[in-house]
């Protein structure tokens, strides 16, 4: 599985969705950009099995971000919210360090004043 069009498959979906963050507010971008980051490094010697699922969960997660920053472009930005919500059966097949991660992501993308705390220039 991890053949040249495997980690060339892997490396387009990694920098693919690099570049859609660019499209979302600066402190979800620095937070998206980071999360990304480390989940990829993360399951760099990840199980066959573990890859398969990483990545469609994280194909499914361009698809939809990549509708939201159109819809967003096409001058609909103030009546997009970015993300989905999580199905509730998707909470079964984590583990409980990636459910603490998960909550952890959560109250940082949610309070009103973030860790990441940008200025976009010329703002």
């Amino acid at each position: 599985m991890a053949g040249p069009a495997h980690v060339s498959r892997v490396r387009f979906l990694y920098k693919r969705l690099l570049v859609l963050h660019r499209f979302l507010p600066i402190d979800l971008r620095a937070l998206g950009d980071q999360y990304v980051k480390d989940e990829f490094r993360r399951h760099k010697s990840a199980s066959p099995e573990n890859v398969t699922r990483f990545m469609a969960e994280w194909e499914s997660y361009r698809e939809t971000l990549q509708t939201q920053v159109l819809q967003a472009a096409g001058g609909q930005l103030g009546s997009v919210k970015f993300g989905s919500p999580l199905q509730e059966d998707k909470l079964g097949n984590f583990q409980s360090d990636q459910i603490g991660q998960l909550y952890e992501l959560m109250l940082e993308s949610t309070k009103s004043s973030r860790q990441f705390d940008i200025q976009e220039d010329g703002k």
